[in-house]
């Protein structure tokens, strides 16, 4: 039994598109998170725009600080991880994980990939055992908002799909939901409207399941 009726869902929404103006996967994620909102939700949402943070890239001084134990880790060290620390958190909070991928040159932006090698955090967010790694954010459910101009989703030349389903059922969150306003340039208005109607009909599923709602006027 979750205690989502005695408190508001928390929703992480990570938006990877450069654009700020015209980006139909920040159209996607707008569209899912005010279906969540309807008829009085229960809803903390919290967004990390990847376009407007700062991510560092894996470096010899970030790996050398993660693999120090965290009782000695100096101040430089806890500096380094300090972002990573904070993006764990968001992560590890979040009852629902929203993402926005636009499909860049058949996968996924840079910063994305950045995020995701920040929260890959062993002893956090996964941990090693005799039977092999195990993810620790069992519970939690994902939802990709993927769109792209000529590629379609899940097709062979779509390698974002399946890499982060892989690397977020390697975290322990294994029920990821993909909506894709895909092959745009060939669809066009039909793909929107195909990715809108599929967005309507989760989020009134999930207002359902998981969301005390006001009751209908």
């Amino acid at each position: 039994m979750n205690d989502y009726p005695t408190r508001p869902l928390r929703v992480l929404r990570v938006d990877a598109s450069a654009r700020r103006d015209g980006s139909i996967s920040r159209r996607l994620t707008d569209q899912l998170i005010a279906g969540f909102q309807e008829r009085g939700s229960r809803i903390d949402v919290t967004q990390r725009d990847l376009a407007t943070t700062d991510l560092p890239y894996l470096d010899a001084d970030w790996i050398a600080a993660n693999f120090t134990p965290p009782e000695q880790r100096n101040s430089a060290q806890r500096a380094t991880l300090l972002l990573s620390d904070q993006l764990v958190q968001e992560l590890v909070e979040a009852d629902l994980l929203v993402i926005g991928v636009p499909l860049y040159n058949f996968s996924i932006p840079a910063k994305l990939k950045a995020w995701v090698d920040l929260v890959a955090r062993a002893g956090l967010t996964f941990r090693y055992t005799d039977a092999g790694p195990q993810g620790l954010l069992k519970g939690k459910r994902a939802f990709l908002l993927l769109a792209s101009g000529g590629v379609r989703a899940d097709s062979a030349a779509d390698f974002a799909t399946a890499y982060l389903r892989h690397v977020l059922g390697f975290l322990g969150i294994s029920e990821v939901t993909l909506i894709a306003a895909d092959g745009l340039m060939q669809r066009g208005e039909a793909a929107l409207e195909s990715a809108h109607q599929r967005i309507e009909a989760e989020a009134a599923q999930l207002r359902g399941i998981f969301l005390q709602e006001a009751p209908a006027a």
